[in-house]
């Protein structure tokens, strides 16, 4: 498998409230048979429907109160970035759970959680570059290379 991801499908109750939370923020999308398709960067933010999708996964749909085990993060080019992002979020009808402030590995960045509880992370590293076009561009953290299975990677692998 290639080290790639091509799109994040984010399950939703109202596909109308979740399309107008993120036109609020700025998002553009297209919707194609009651699914919106965002484009964002090298891959799609999709919004579907929550039932369709945990069906499409094979999966019942069983929401769990509170953390659902995953977030998604935005990364900004200042702290100041990070302030109105969260404030365009609440103002869209997200909800703030952490505010912004130096968090504990030294950078700026707060959390909100859209209409239907995903996590969004909206940061300001300095050590993760944003190239022009807003892709993350990750520092060398100076360690091993590891395969999947946490084994060292091959020289091939890397």
């Amino acid at each position: 498998m290639e080290q790639r991801i091509s799109l994040v499908t984010l399950g939703v109750a109202d596909l109308a409230r979740a399309k107008a939370f993120y036109a609020a923020l700025g998002w553009r999308g297209t919707e194609v048979e009651e699914t919106v398709f965002h484009q964002a960067g090298g891959l799609a933010l999709v919004l579907w429907d929550r039932r369709k999708l945990a069906a499409d996964c094979g999966l019942p749909d069983a929401p769990q109160a509170g953390f659902g085990g995953i977030a998604l993060a935005h990364n900004v080019r200042t702290d100041a970035e990070v302030d109105t992002v969260l404030d365009a979020a609440a103002k869209a009808g997200g909800t703030v759970s952490r505010p912004a402030a130096l968090n504990a590995i030294g950078f700026y960045s707060g959390v909100f959680t859209d209409p239907d509880g995903h996590a969004w992370e909206v940061a300001h590293n300095p050590g993760f570059t944003l190239a022009e076009d807003g892709s993350l561009v990750l520092p060398d953290f100076g360690g091993r290379a590891v395969s999947s299975g946490g084994r060292p990677a091959s020289a091939g692998g890397r």
